[in-house]
């Protein structure tokens, strides 16, 4: 109302009226989660199996964009996925829920979660129960799933980029100031993380970056 620019980073208002929004796309996360997976549970065309989806939150833009772009890429394909209840991206929650779920559904082969933190307590829960052949897939590159891949015991993960996502932000609150035009989305881009670049991305950061400086 005061005509101050806002700009928005990571998740997205439900409102109108940011300036700007610096962040990944969601949706693309989710769908290059899935077509992993699918490589996973057979490769196109062929992939079968059951899937547990530890849910993010509840109208969160992120939640729902990062099951879109899963569920998009089995498009045709021969699986089952099951949904927990929302977990809030909350590791905790995430291991009530599979717990349940996986006790129930003893024959689930790949665990996908909107986070990393969400995907890592359903992959904890799965080992408790000698299900050590679970495929365990989540979004956001946080360290500890990085490490988890390299060791052989996470299948995949997508950066969603903190630094690299402040870094931009500030760019274009300097654009913004200089009375510059910026885009309405802001996309940074993301990058799959797997056993074979997993290497690539171990620093001490808290999250896997793009930008030189945390390497």
């Amino acid at each position: 109302d005061a005509n101050v620019p806002l700009v928005t980073v990571n998740r997205p208002a439900n409102e109108k009226g940011a300036t700007a929004h610096v962040g990944e796309d969601n949706y693309k996360m989710g769908n290059l989660v899935g077509q992993e997976a699918v490589k996973l549970l057979g490769g196109k065309g062929q992939a079968t199996g059951k899937i547990l989806e530890l849910m993010g939150s509840g109208g969160n833009n992120n939640t729902l964009n990062r099951s879109k772009g899963f569920h998009d890429a089995f498009e045709g394909e021969n699986v089952e996925i099951v949904q927990s209840s929302y977990c809030d991206f909350n590791r905790a929650k995430a291991v009530a829920a599979a717990q349940d779920l996986l006790l129930a559904n003893p024959d689930v082969k790949l665990i996908y979660a909107h986070n990393d933190d969400m995907a890592i307590g359903g992959m904890q829960v799965a080992e408790k129960n000698g299900m050590k052949d679970v495929f365990v897939c989540g979004v956001d590159g946080l360290m500890e799933a990085v490490q988890n891949i390299q060791d052989g015991k996470y299948s995949v993960t997508t950066m969603n980029d903190p630094q690299l996502q402040g870094q931009e932000s500030v760019m274009v609150a300097i654009q913004i100031c200089n009375g510059e035009q910026v885009e309405s989305f802001v996309d940074v881009g993301t990058t799959l993380i797997t056993k074979e670049n997993a290497e690539d991305y171990i620093t001490d950061q808290m999250f896997a970056t793009q930008v030189k400086e945390f390497k």
